[in-house]
């Protein structure tokens, strides 16, 4: 875009009639107090309108006057928006030839070629008769209907340069013209008409729709059942009633045992109790309870572990002695992971001392948010010195030499 400044011949004032003031009052009002330079391009276009299509000097002061605003501000918005003419244009038309991509592939260049043979070989200056001017813009947003111009506030779609000379002959001798798409569409609907949903009923709000459902499979064939053994030993061909039982013997019936009022739950709570109760696993009874699952927030869960065999390090219900180690002396270790630790049942160094790999596995699965602590700052290895009397430097407990 080329720098756009103000036209070197100025009228002397300018001010709205009294129809476009009221307007401009009106519509200034629709503003919030303290916002009102926001109606700064509805003012300067109905302006525009009003001065022969296009903005003076006088305009853009009159305008900012109006608003509060400063005349630098209202000149930037002029010259900023190709909208707004800063120099005298045609009476009739002031021609903006879209030159962007789409326009530009599809024909906008000799729709240049139309204005500079008709109205003047340079942009911005008017015809010989002073009714028409022209020049090239950016992107109009129309693109779908590339080529097209816009004349003043509409927009002309769909040019040929013939049709484009008969726009300018049409406008030149007064007659009405058709504003939009110059060919057989509406708006941007397809050329040629719509393609889809084009059938009638669509629109007479009375179609029904059934839905279809699939089939239900077939059921699977029926396999013929076995021939049946009679109690004889005889062969019972299929389809044949079997016999009824035999009465039960007077000293066969039994009063339900407990575990036949049981629960579904209950009896599988059962079930398990007595399983865990007798397997062995590599010597070792398969041991397989609940056990507290330690929180950072110090709250005990209960969770299922896993047995001896799987890793689960030697844990006590409560400590050797009156208390436990201090925990918090192995560092890394503070109040919160060693509450952690005495909920799992570790109160003592020569526990962790004896820890192995797969035990540090399991600790560490049940530390939740300290998970990696027990490698990372090798608690093994200090709760094996500690085990056997050492304290840290200045510990109360430091023996001494």
């Amino acid at each position: 875009m080329s720098v756009r400044r103000l036209h070197h011949v100025q009228p002397e004032s300018f001010a709205f009639n009294a129809e476009n003031l009221a307007w401009a009052r009106q519509t200034i009002a629709k503003y919030p107090s303290g916002k009102q330079a926001s109606a700064v391009i509805p003012l300067l276009w109905r302006a525009q309108e009003q001065n022969d299509n296009w903005v003076s000097k006088p305009v853009i002061e009159y305008v900012a006057d109006m608003l509060g605003m400063s005349y630098i501000r209202v000149l930037e918005v002029a010259t900023f928006y190709t909208m707004f003419q800063l120099q005298p244009v045609g009476r009739v038309a002031h021609i903006q030839v879209c030159g962007t991509t789409p326009c530009m592939l599809r024909g906008a260049e000799e729709l240049k070629k139309v204005c500079q043979n008709r109205i003047h070989p340079e942009p911005h200056h008017l015809s010989a008769d002073g009714n028409f001017s022209w020049e090239e813009v950016e992107c109009l947003g129309a693109c779908v209907n590339a080529p097209m111009v816009q004349i003043f506030k509409d927009t002309y779609e769909d040019l040929t340069p013939e049709s484009f000379e008969k726009l300018i002959e049409d406008l030149a001798a007064g007659r009405k013209v058709r504003v939009g798409p110059q060919i057989d569409r509406h708006l941007a609907a397809p050329v040629g008409g719509p393609t889809t949903l084009i059938e009638p009923s669509l629109y007479e709000g009375q179609r029904s729709f059934t839905r279809i459902e699939a089939p239900p499979p077939p059921p699977p064939a029926a396999a013929p059942a076995p021939a049946a053994a009679s109690p004889s030993g005889v062969t019972v061909p299929p389809g044949t009633p079997a016999p009824a039982p035999a009465a039960p013997k007077p000293e066969e019936v039994r009063p339900p045992t407990p575990a036949a009022v049981l629960t579904a739950a209950q009896k599988a709570e059962a079930e398990r109790k007595e399983q865990a109760a007798g397997a062995v696993m590599e010597g070792k009874a398969q041991v397989e309870t609940n056990v507290t699952r330690a929180t950072p927030e110090g709250v005990k869960e209960t969770a299922p572990v896993a047995s001896v065999a799987d890793g689960r390090p030697e844990l006590h219900t409560a400590p050797k002695g009156r208390s436990g180690d201090d925990l918090k002396l192995i560092r890394g270790v503070g109040p919160r992971l060693e509450q952690m630790l005495n909920a799992l049942g570790v109160w003592h160094f020569d526990q962790i001392a004896a820890w192995t790999e797969k035990e540090i596995a399991w600790v560490d699965e049940r530390l939740e948010g300290f998970k990696g602590r027990v490698l990372r700052d090798e608690w093994v290895k200090q709760a094996k010195k500690l085990a056997t009397g050492w304290r840290p430097e200045g510990d109360a407990e430091k023996p001494k030499k």
